[in-house]
């Protein structure tokens, strides 16, 4: 058995040198144009008089096909397989002006080179081994981080520490399929041969390894998507209210008036660092006004997406039959936290009262009060702990890998007594730990990935 799977190349149009604007759109200060493959050195001649001295930052000017100045910049060419792709790649650092981008890009297509694709570079360095692919996905995931700790955690995937991580539980795994194939080799002493490997044993260790990067991966994952959470209830009890609180700022119009929220409003806030899409939904109730109708409808498919939905009530009146109604309604799936809002009128105090099935919070959303409380409780609720230590960037393909994994590795055990379809648990196991890295991606998956970079990516 070899030890380790074929990575699937896509061969796709890669021996043509291609070329983008790699830095973002709009003017700017200074703008690159990024070049890449076979033709880079010709074009750096074509441009520049001569092809700069690998890795060395040369000021010159950029010429047009009949001499003419475009501008003078730095160029950097960097020898294969020294580089970001692993390909001969050359630079252009010029004014970042938009129609001085466009015309040093349509100057190096215009000798050669094509448009690159979404993700193309990034692509071209996971295929000449440069990155894997959960490195390369963490370049997408650097880029777009919204808060400090979601960067972080990318740059963490970034440097290979994921990688690490998943390559560490794969040699085990590798290991111990290897010892369990060769026990086919000898049927009549194969139960032997499982227990005399403590086979059951070291299932249980890649077993709880991979527990730890599960955990690892799904703070990750909330710190990259972040939790949606939708506020809902009957009109007047306080959502909007509650909406200002969490934001931090008036987001969402506060009257007295019944059903002044009319269509969902949503607001991005971060709680230690944890992105919270907040949405605050029109209150439901029988209403034959058409305007709020659409509101309500749309209140209800906010919950459909939904990860949490705050229920919120009046403590004046409590949980009544409506509210009961409202429970009934929503999807079995979505968290739920009751919010009795409004204890600045009733004067109770700010707490969490938690049973075997609810969890009930009371504040105040006009004072503020308890509504710390409502935030701990939906880091919580969501399975994000404090302390991010070691944290990397994961995306719901490498959570649901890592879950498959876990259900070959329990299937696995619940068949020591035959080593043949332990074998194949493992070997299943094999391959669904190894498509994070790339070690056996489908094209189709790889395709996908790279299509939502960005073109100088």
């Amino acid at each position: 058995m070899r030890p380790r799977l074929p990575k699937k190349v896509m061969q796709k149009n890669s021996a043509d040198t291609i070329a983008a604007i790699a830095t973002a759109s709009g003017a700017g200060g200074i703008g690159v144009v990024r070049v890449s493959g076979a033709l880079s050195q010709t074009i750096a001649v074509q441009i520049l008089g001569h092809c700069p001295t690998p890795r060395y930052a040369a000021y010159l000017p950029f010429f047009d096909k009949n001499q003419q100045l475009i501008d003078r910049g730095i160029a950097i060419f960097y020898q294969n397989p020294h580089s970001y792709t692993g390909e001969n790649v050359l630079e252009l650092q010029a004014h970042g002006g938009t129609a001085l981008m466009q015309i040093l890009l349509a100057r190096c297509i215009e000798l050669g080179a094509r448009q690159a694709e979404p993700g193309e570079f990034t692509r071209r360095a996971y295929l000449n081994d440069k990155i894997d692919l959960a490195q390369a996905e963490a370049v997408a995931d650097v880029i777009n981080a919204s808060t400090v700790e979601a960067a972080r955690s990318a740059m963490r995937s970034l440097s290979g520490e994921f990688s690490a991580s998943i390559n560490v539980v794969l040699a085990k795994l590798i290991n111990l399929r290897m010892y369990v194939e060769a026990c086919l080799d000898f049927p009549e002493e194969e139960i032997d041969f499982i227990t005399q490997g403590n086979v059951a044993e070291k299932l249980a260790g890649i077993a709880d390894e991979l527990n730890t990067v599960f955990t690892k991966a799904h703070q990750g994952a909330l710190l990259r998507e972040g939790i949606y959470v939708v506020l809902i209830g009957q009109p007047n009890v306080g959502k909007s209210s509650l909406m200002n609180q969490l934001a931090g700022e008036e987001v969402a119009i506060v009257t007295s008036v019944a059903g002044t929220t009319r269509d969902t409003i949503k607001n991005a806030i971060q709680i230690n660092g944890v992105p919270l899409h907040i949405i605050d939904t029109a209150g439901l109730r029988e209403t034959d006004d058409e305007v709020e109708k659409f509101g309500i409808a749309r209140t209800w498919r906010a919950t459909e997406t939904a990860n949490i939905a705050l229920l919120l009530l009046d403590t004046a009146h409590g949980i009544t039959d409506k509210e009961k109604s409202i429970l009934d309604h929503l999807p079995q799936e979505i968290a739920k936290i009751w919010v009795h809002n409004k204890i600045d009128v009733s004067r109770e105090k700010p707490e969490i009262r938690d049973n075997a099935t609810e969890t009930h919070i009371y504040l105040s959303a006009k004072t503020g009060a308890g509504v710390d409380l409502l935030k701990t409780q939906l880091l919580k609720l969501a399975g994000y702990q404090a302390s991010g230590e070691g944290v990397f960037m994961a995306r719901a393909r490498h959570l649901e890998a890592l879950t498959q994994v876990h259900q070959h590795l329990q299937t696995a055990s619940a068949q020591l007594n035959s080593a043949e379809l332990v074998a194949e648990e493992l070997r299943l196991a094999q391959e669904a730990l190894g498509s994070i890295t790339g070690e056996f991606t489908p094209d189709d998956l790889l395709g996908e990935i790279f299509s939502k970079f960005c073109i100088g990516k």
